[in-house]
């Protein structure tokens, strides 16, 4: 044997030159599977043989001369030394304009029923890492439709907004509503760790046919592996960066980053890494940056993903480590309240919690001064809330608060808005103009 056949042999599996030299498994522990006799890169994907049939996991982590594997799908029919042969380098996306209408998972296999996606169409895409100095700044106002997140806490085209809210306070209904109105040429919805019942209804009553047609699904639910869950947040940014450098404005809507953190911590507990802050190991903490930064503006000659992820606040408890990190990360954030939810207030916005940290750079100086004056109107009336309440407040004592009492009943008016209706960006500025003039009498 020549010295270029023994190189050869040592190659990784992967390469269009490199042997698949198979290995066995060894050992079970939990949802990990240990493998030896076999060379994989971190991230290639294994075929297992087992007496169902067979199965794939993806390599993420080695301890010496064990691999550590994650399945995609539930451990059936695994036996002790059964055989694994490395496949691919890594999962291959079907990229392409035929994705629009569809329905995926998180290795983009097609689950909605239409058939398989067209082969023949699928393009090679490597997302690549963009130079923060090559990204366009942001500019633009991005118009979603909803008065509330128009006129207050506008966002501009590019930008990464958090959605902090707890279980059962409509951030599922708010996506949707911004699905339907927004002005993006596509939207890329990733509903990761979601109840299947709630896949199913978010797809056929929020988002609509009219919403669905210009849209990609990518749907891994809650009984899914931590390995799926975590492939589908990665492969709703890896199909919105595709769009976005084909010159297309992205909305990207991630329900929720939480669960994708969930996921990681559960890969990372077990293949051993310590956990940290809360029971969450490192390595979540240096992901959920690593993927926030995948959104945002192209380069001059592309398009821009707006996104917004949803971050579940437990206990609606904001100073919860994902929250805390990802109001770090993120262009600002908006707040769902579950008082306003609880009396019948949809969208649950609490504006005085909210802010977006850009709208100074994609609003005038007037539209900025009328956000801030009802801000201002509504956070005064909620702090002298109690005192108003148990009518504490004697009229005529503070003009101000005179004045939030008076406009209260219009601000909520103005910020809520029904499920189907869509307000777009110059009838929401218009609107706030009206509330302006109302509060200045």
């Amino acid at each position: 044997m020549t010295i270029l056949d023994s190189l050869q042999n040592c190659m990784i599996p992967g390469g269009p030159e490199s042997p698949r030299v198979s290995g066995r498994l060894t050992r079970v522990v939990g949802l990990t599977l240990e493998a030896v006799g076999l060379r994989a890169a971190v991230g290639s994907i294994c075929r297992i043989e087992t007496v169902s049939g067979t199965m794939d996991a993806e390599v993420v982590g080695f301890a010496g001369d064990k691999i550590y594997l994650m399945p995609s799908e539930d451990l059936k029919g695994v036996v002790p030394g059964a055989r694994v042969t490395p496949i691919s380098s890594g999962s291959a996306i079907p990229y392409g304009m035929h994705l629009l209408g569809r329905v995926i998972d998180g290795i983009g296999q097609p689950i909605d029923g239409l058939g398989p996606l067209i082969k023949d169409r699928r393009e090679n895409f490597t997302p690549q890492r963009m130079n923060p100095l090559a990204r366009k700044p942001i500019k633009d106002p991005m118009d979603v439709g909803v008065r509330a997140i128009n006129s207050v806490i506008t966002v501009g085209k590019g930008q990464r907004m958090g959605l902090f809210a707890g279980s059962g306070v409509g951030k599922s209904v708010l996506l949707g509503m911004m699905t339907r109105g927004s002005a993006a040429d596509v939207t890329v919805v990733g509903l990761i760790g979601e109840r299947g019942r709630e896949v199913k209804e978010f797809i056929e009553d929020i988002l609509g046919q009219e919403g669905r047609a210009r849209s990609v699904v990518v749907a891994a639910p809650a009984d899914a592996s931590p390995l799926m869950r975590l492939k589908g947040c990665e492969t709703s940014l890896a199909i919105a960066e595709y769009f976005r450098d084909q010159g297309k404005d992205v909305l990207l809507l991630m329900d929720s980053l939480t669960r994708y953190a969930q996921a990681q911590r559960e890969i990372a507990l077990a293949i051993g890494e310590p956990p940290a802050t809360k029971g969450y190991p490192p390595s979540v903490f240096a992901r959920l940056p690593a993927l926030v930064e995948r959104a945002g503006n192209g380069s001059e000659k592309q398009g821009s993903i707006t996104a917004f992820f949803t971050v579940l606040t437990e206990g609606d408890d904001l100073q919860d480590p994902i929250a805390d990190s990802a109001r770090a990360i993120l262009d600002g954030h908006i707040v769902l309240s579950r008082a306003l939810a609880d009396s019948g207030h949809y969208p649950a916005i609490d504006v005085e919690k909210s802010i977006s940290r850009v709208m100074p750079m994609v609003t005038s100086d007037e539209h900025m001064n009328m956000a801030r004056a009802v801000k201002q109107c509504y956070s005064l009336y909620e702090q002298n809330r109690d005192l108003i309440s148990i009518g504490a407040y004697q009229a005529g004592a503070d003009p101000r608060i005179d004045r939030a009492i008076k406009m209260k009943p219009y601000i909520d008016s103005f910020l809520q808005q029904k499920m189907k209706e869509v307000i777009p960006y110059k009838d929401s500025v218009d609107g706030l103009k009206q509330l302006c003039q109302t509060l200045m009498q």
